[in-house]
């Protein structure tokens, strides 16, 4: 038997890297999926991934800033399959600016996104999962940035550090109803999907004011690719993290763990 088997996840931000391969994930094991996104080609996409993969899902279009978005998304998937048993909080904007440069618009648009959209559809999803008297699962995606200063992206790395407590809140309000909040934490990803590695190649140096050595810095001396989250992100779905709230799972080669001053790969 699958382990996520009979079971109906919601995952927001479904773009073909990381929000879409967790999605394919858990389908894989079981659960029914709605692939949530801004962009109805990339919500779409997700979806008919996993249909021709042989799993169920079904594609809507919003902003998950959006509180109607969030409720109309529990809505689809209530009137689907009857239930609502896990939420990804995924879905993010990136916009690479410091303190110094990011307009304040475009700093509350980025935090709003990340955060604001996290606490919309953890809301509504612990609604449908009370209402339902089976508990749940909430994972929020977070990201390295999020436990450390990376210079030149105040608004991603502001929303990622406040889903860490964020996790933490949601997982005790939430705990006597059965639901467990958890956290999962990536880094600086390897694209799988072809276009994308069409379009950004593979990721190893970036140039600028604040220079980033990104695989060269990491102790096991590749990123991680969308694939290598998919375990972390099932299991903290399922009843094998049945004791786990208010957590987290780290999967970034090392990199958080990694003593400041040491250079993989140099003598």
């Amino acid at each position: 038997m699958s382990r996520l088997e009979d079971q109906v996840a919601v995952v927001t931000g479904a773009s073909p890297n990381i929000g879409g391969a967790l999605a394919a994930g858990l389908a894989a094991q079981g659960a029914r999926v709605v692939c949530t996104d801004i962009s109805e080609t990339v919500a779409r996409a997700a979806a008919e991934r996993i249909g021709a993969e042989g799993g169920e899902a079904v594609a809507v279009v919003g902003d998950v800033t959006d509180p109607g978005h969030a409720d109309e998304v529990m809505r689809i998937a209530l009137d689907r399959w009857g239930r609502v048993d896990v939420l990804v909080n995924n879905a993010v904007y990136f916009d690479q600016r410091g303190l110094l440069d990011m307009p304040v618009d475009a700093y509350r648009r980025q935090v709003d996104i990340i955060l604001g959209g996290a606490f919309l559809f953890s809301r509504a999803a612990a609604r449908a999962m009370i209402s339902g008297g089976r508990g749940g699962s909430i994972v929020n995606v977070l990201s390295t940035a999020a436990w450390q200063g990376q210079p030149g992206n105040i608004g991603y790395s502001t929303a990622k550090s406040g889903l860490i407590n964020f996790t933490r809140s949601v997982a005790m309000e939430l705990a006597e109803h059965g639901i467990r909040v958890n956290g999962f934490t990536p880094t600086a990803t390897q694209p799988q999907d072809p276009e994308l590695v069409r379009q950004v190649g593979r990721l190893g140096r970036a140039e600028g004011k604040f220079p980033m050595d990104f695989a060269g810095q990491l102790p096991m001396r590749r990123l991680p690719t969308p694939d290598d989250y998919v375990g972390a992100v099932v299991f903290l779905a399922g009843p094998d993290s049945a004791m786990i709230t208010g957590s987290n799972i780290t999967v970034d080669a090392g990199a958080t763990a990694k003593y400041w001053p040491w250079q993989p790969g140099h003598a």
